[in-house]
Order: structure tokens, then C-alpha cells, then sequence
């Protein structure tokens, strides 16, 4: 299965906030043997968030969206979903009874009386009006839920509540998935070297290693190896070595020279 995550927000491309998102979503799934196929950002406009999650409920890919998903005017992604899929927004009877115990709770932390019919309680349920035959998914933050439809898998914005969350998600729903996309690399630091000389051998590894992908980082001002090319492999590792050893004669064959070997 490929994994993706759509980032929503303004203040993510405007530079107001640097995203989090993006590294740890990749480490959560390094963890768990897997990784990431892709990612995309997008502000909050809600015509593009709408064909983004269109394409995420159609690519067939388990997606992670994260924020906008509360109940301010900034917030899209809740009827964006909907509105991708087709389908109305409706209330989940799970996750307003989840906002009505945090609503009590907070009421009583603040020693004040619970009031369920003003008005800022009652805007708070909109916070759990989801497509309609959504799931929820739980909040250990603040009971506040995101939502799954598909295999795109709602979370909010904030660090401390959307990494529990998609931690649960990948435990909860794709536990059988672990391990199964973990990949290992090889590479050896190359100097003198033109990447367009290299070019037909790094073709001829891809041709002959099914699932083995050649990768080239060149570098102009590396504080330790200066102007060098960092050349490897990388896939799964039954066929990682031999592929690397193909790399490796050719290499010698163009009498390049080769520093650090490196292995992740």
C-alpha cells in the first residue's frame, strides 16, 4: 500500500508556522516498516483542499490529512470531505457525546456550571459533524475525535493531538501492513564523477532489479567531502546487495573514486 499526507493551512505556507507534520508522519511509519509515497500542502482554500481529498478518496492510498478539521471559519476540511465525496454532513452520535463529557469536564475543572444549551456549547458540536458514515478517531489529547472515510484518515492540526492519533490508526487499522514496505539503502560517496556519466549504469541497475531504485544527491559545498556525489541503491534487501555490487564494478569500471561506503 502507498502512504500519503495532505497538510491544510495558511499559516503552514505563509511561514507563520513551519510544518511538523511532514517528518514525523515519515518517522511514524519508518517505525512501523513502512513509508511514505507522497505529500502535498495546501492552504485554506477550500475549492483546492476539495479536489486534493477527491483525489486522495480515489487514488485508492492510505492518507493522512491533517488540520482544519475544528469548527471556526478558517476550518474547510470537515465539509471539503463531504463535498469530495459526495455526501452530506451529519452529526456522529459517538463524537458529540465525546465533546458533551469533555464540555462537562472542562466545566468542572473550571468550577463553573455545565449550560449544554448556550451558544458556544452547541457551535462546539460542530466540531463532530463529519461526512456521513464516517468513524472516529479518538483523541487521547482532549476527546475531541477526527474522522476516517475510506482510508483517508482525519486528524487536527496540532502536533499533540494528530501524532497519538495516526499512531492509533496505523496500530488500529493497518497492523497487518507493518514491515511490509520497509526498505534498506546503500550508497557510496563518489567523487570526480558527472552524474550524466553515471546515468546509463544507474539505468542498466534499475533495468535488471525489479523494485531497486538508484539514487544520485549531488552536492557542490559538503563541509566534509566538498564537491562529491553520493550514489546508491535502495529497496528491499534481498536484493539490495546485488544490485549494490552491480553499482559498485561499475563504479570501478569508470575508474571513479570512491570514499565512505553508507548503509541505512
Amino acid at each position: 500500500m502507498n502512504f500519503g499526507v495532505i497538510i491544510i493551512g495558511d499559516e503552514i505556507l505563509s511561514g507563520k508556522r513551519a510544518d511538523k507534520h511532514l517528518p514525523k508522519v515519515i518517522e511514524l511509519l519508518a517505525a512501523r516498516g513502512l513509508s511514505l509515497s507522497w505529500a502535498r500542502y495546501v492552504g485554506d482554500d477550500p475549492t483546492r483542499i476539495s479536489a486534493d481529498l477527491k483525489h486522495a478518496f480515489e487514488s485508492g492510498d492510505i492518507v493522512f490529512s491533517c488540520g482544519g478539521i475544528g469548527a471556526t471559519p478558517d476550518d474547510h476540511t470537515r465539509q471539503c470531505a463531504a463535498a469530495a465525496l459526495g455526501v452530506p454532513l451529519a452529526l456522529h452520535p459517538q463524537a458529540r457525546d465525546l465533546i458533551v463529557e469533555r464540555m462537562r469536564e472542562t466545566a468542572q475543572e473550571q468550577g463553573i456550571p455545565f449550560e449544554p444549551d448556550r451558544h458556544d456549547n452547541v457551535h462546539r458540536l460542530n466540531m463532530g459533524v463529519f461526512p456521513a458514515g464516517a468513524q472516529i478517531i479518538p483523541n487521547p489529547y482532549n476527546k475531541i475525535a477526527g474522522f476516517t472515510v475510506g482510508q483517508v484518515h482525519f486528524v487536527p492540526g496540532f502536533p499533540v493531538m494528530a501524532w497519538p492519533m495516526i499512531e492509533w490508526v496505523l496500530d488500529h487499522h493497518y497492523a497487518a501492513l507493518h514491515g511490509q514496505g520497509a526498505t534498506h539503502e546503500k550508497s557510496v560517496i563518489v567523487f570526480g564523477a558527472m552524474e550524466a556519466a553515471l546515468t546509463p549504469l544507474m539505468e542498466r541497475i534499475e533495468a535488471g532489479f525489479d523494485g531497486i531504485k538508484v539514487f544520485s544527491l549531488p552536492s557542490v559545498d559538503h563541509p566534509q567531502y566538498g564537491r562529491h556525489i553520493e550514489l546508491g541503491v535502495k529497496g528491499r534487501a534481498e536484493q539490495l546487495d546485488a544490485a549494490y555490487r552491480v553499482l559498485l564494478d561499475g563504479l570501478a569500471s569508470h575508474g571513479a573514486q570512491l570514499g565512505p561506503e553508507l548503509v541505512r
